[in-house]
């Protein structure tokens, strides 16, 4: 095993908990490796973690464990059921939840999501790549599900050196893989993004639930209909859902047929939700319950200034659409804008409206997502719930 001495002059990040270690903090490395395989780290000849290594990738190590652990089948079964014991805390009867966190549970690059008795893995560097058999049988010894399907990250296969999955690695399952959430039945899409399903949300779509009873609401980037199906779960009058992908509203068209919506009580738009809300606002048409959750509009630090500026049109055009005295809901899922700047983005957009915002609920990512005060990255997601009032002359 290979052993990594950091610099003398890191930042206390690694000391203090975080699993990445990048290649410009590395003083030097003794021994012989090759990608994927496990690693210690040191400093000042001081243990620090144990991990695995790429050289492909910036983030040169990621830490697996603080101790002097080995990691084998024994270890990551251990793991995975302390993941899913943590989990039935706060699900105790609730089946579908993200397991594996990455990050958050100190397993990067690893992501693994149960849908009932189904199980979707989400592979992403070399490391867990090479460990994958070991997370496979554990999934199988600990809950002899009736399917684990895989479905990794094409761009990060590439640049980690890995072979990118997307099938049935064990048993066979449906395409649409059935589950439910808050008493809804929704469907996991194989074909889909990222996992098939954004379970984050849970508890603000519960909370968008409560808040819909007879009111006309707009649920833009719908994907396959959190928002807007819980909205009518929640006795909404009418529903429109706004998404490009013809796919996604395929998926949201059979989520409200099982779940017996009538057709009448929702309208299906195959459209950019940035250009519809213009032609609503121009054509006058608003709603009273507005929710956008737009996917993330920046992958690295080079895009925020761009994101930001996409935010606010967004933010702006989403409010003007939103009746007087109406209900407004919008999320960030980009972990590089932080809570503090989008709050500015939101108070930015409803100065330029003449808008007062009275917030009646904040949210954050669900806690099977959890978040890690040691590591920033796992805080990402960012939910806010107003009552809107103009005070336009």
């Amino acid at each position: 095993m290979a052993n990594i001495y950091l610099k003398n002059n890191i930042k206390s990040r690694i000391l203090n908990g975080h699993s990445w270690v990048y290649e410009n903090e590395i003083e030097k490395i003794l021994g012989d490796y090759d990608n994927g395989d496990i690693v210690d780290v040191f400093y000042n000849k001081k243990f620090v973690g144990r991990g695995y290594i790429n050289n492909n990738s910036k983030i040169r190590v990621r830490l697996l464990t603080k101790k002097h652990e080995t990691i084998n089948y024994e270890w990551i079964k251990n793991k995975i059921k302390n993941a899913y014991e943590y989990r039935k805390l706060f699900f105790k009867k609730e089946k579908t939840f993200r397991l594996i966190f990455g990050e958050g549970d100190y397993f990067p690059g690893l992501i693994i999501d149960k849908f009932e008795n189904y199980f979707v893995i989400q592979v992403n560097t070399l490391g867990i790549y090479r460990l994958k058999k070991y997370i496979i049988d554990a999934l199988i010894e600990l809950f002899n599900p009736d399917g684990i399907f895989e479905k990794d990250d094409e761009k990060n296969a590439k640049i980690e050196g890995f072979d990118y999955e997307e099938r049935w690695i064990y048993k066979e399952g449906p395409e649409l893989i059935p589950f439910e959430i808050n008493g809804i039945k929704f469907f996991a899409d194989t074909l889909g993004q990222k996992t098939g399903f954004f379970l984050d949300q849970r508890y603000n779509a519960l909370k968008v639930k409560e808040m819909a009873n007879n009111k006309t609401v707009l649920d833009g980037f719908a994907y396959t209909g959190n928002f807007g199906v819980h909205a009518l779960m929640g006795n909404a009058k009418h529903v429109t859902f706004l998404d490009y992908s013809d796919r996604a509203l395929y998926v949201l068209e059979h989520t409200l047929k099982i779940n017996n919506i009538p057709k009448d009580k929702y309208e299906l738009y195959e459209t950019n939700t940035f250009d519809q809300l213009r032609k609503f606002d121009d054509a006058n048409i608003y709603f009273d319950f507005v929710i956008i959750d737009p996917p993330s509009l920046a992958k690295s630090r080079k895009s925020i200034k761009n994101a930001i500026r996409g935010y606010k049109e967004l933010n702006l055009r989403a409010m003007r659409t939103t009746k007087n005295k109406g209900l407004f809901a919008t999320a960030s899922c980009t972990q590089l804008v932080y809570e503090e700047e989008f709050k500015k983005i939101i108070f930015d957009a409803a100065k330029d409206n003449k808008i007062l915002l009275k917030q009646i609920y904040k949210g954050s990512q669900c806690p099977d997502h959890p978040v890690i005060y040691n590591i920033l990255e796992t805080e990402y997601l960012k939910f806010y719930l107003f009552e809107i009032e103009s005070y336009k002359i």
